[in-house]
């Protein structure tokens, strides 16, 4: 039996995809599934750069808005099962589904068995930790502990490596190092539940980060200070997964008078490039997916033309 297909549209932040995705659902008869990992929370709107009602013209969007901001916990399984029953309900109405984001893990929650044994490293959350166990010693320890017993019982309490390493990959997961299966990146078309078509937006690098400069400054004028403002007041801590999103961390060690209004731009700045250079280098290993370089292209309209061609030459 032939498997319905999950067209994909990822690439970098930055990159154009909201544009691009709301045309070509248009032309396609389709309804977008975001994988993004910020834009899943109510309120959290300018610093995640979701789309308006009004960018949105009507195109019916799953998987925003959805979750709570003070949710402490909300995995990658969580998705891969959420966007599964929005494709489902999408094919049932006879449209077709356009998953569009640039969250590594949710693309390939959708693209690979689910199996996370293969995480990529995540240094900031390594450093994260490293600095926790230099304040106290045997904390991380402790930690994979309660989080995953049975890695623990195997590893020497002083095996600081392995140990942030297992850490890195349950919070990822959101499920025990232990019982994450080899090979998360071990490609069995057999065990999706959809044939995913994927496609991916790029642009020359100078490019790309100019956009990204120009929308850290949009942000602000947007009022992401007022915004993030509104979620520390109603109880939002930056423990919180949605408060380690890009531009919020940031924006509330402003507020918190941790750094100035214009380190905290700058050091957004700054981290959104990097964010997008570990995007293109995570995509760029997908033999799958077929890439289109937005500067060779005069409009969103042309962009999403293109697209379409692509996708339904698949179908």
């Amino acid at each position: 039996m032939t498997k319905d297909k999950l067209f994909i549209l990822t690439g970098p932040t930055a990159s154009g995809k909201t544009a691009a995705s709301v045309l070509l659902a248009k032309l396609m008869d389709a309804e977008i599934i975001s994988a993004d990992a910020i834009q899943l929370y109510k309120g959290l709107n300018i610093g995640s750069a979701k789309p308006t009602v009004e960018e949105r013209q009507g195109i019916e969007h799953h998987l925003i808005d959805c979750i709570d901001p003070h949710e402490p916990k909300f995995t990658v399984s969580c998705f891969r099962d959420a966007a599964i029953k929005a494709t489902e309900a999408i094919i049932a109405k006879g449209k077709r589904p356009l998953v569009v984001g640039g969250t590594g893990l949710y693309i390939n929650a959708l693209t690979y068995p689910l199996s996370f044994s293969n995480i990529p490293p995540n240094e900031e959350l390594r450093s994260e930790l490293l600095a926790k166990e230099s304040e106290e010693k045997g904390y991380l320890y402790k930690l994979l502990t309660e989080k995953d017993k049975k890695t623990a019982d195997r590893l020497h309490p002083n095996d600081i490596k392995r140990i942030v390493r297992a850490l890195e990959m349950c919070i990822a997961a959101g499920i025990p190092a232990s019982e994450q299966g080899p090979g998360f990146t071990h490609r069995d078309d057999d065990k999706l539940a959809f044939m995913p078509v994927m496609a991916a937006i790029t642009m020359p690098r100078e490019m790309l980060y100019a956009r990204i400069e120009k929308r850290v400054d949009m942000m602000f004028d947007m009022g992401l200070i007022d915004e993030v403002k509104g979620l520390i007041d109603s109880g939002c801590t930056t423990e919180l997964p949605a408060m380690q999103g890009l531009g919020y961390k940031e924006t509330a060690a402003y507020l918190c008078g941790e750094c100035t209004l214009e380190e905290a731009k700058e050091t957004i700045k700054r981290e959104t490039r990097r964010f997008a250079k570990r995007q293109l280098t995570w995509f760029r290993r997908e033999e799958r997916i077929r890439w289109f370089d937005a500067s060779e292209y005069n409009s969103a309209e042309s962009l999403a033309g293109a697209l379409k061609e692509y996708y339904l030459s698949e179908e």
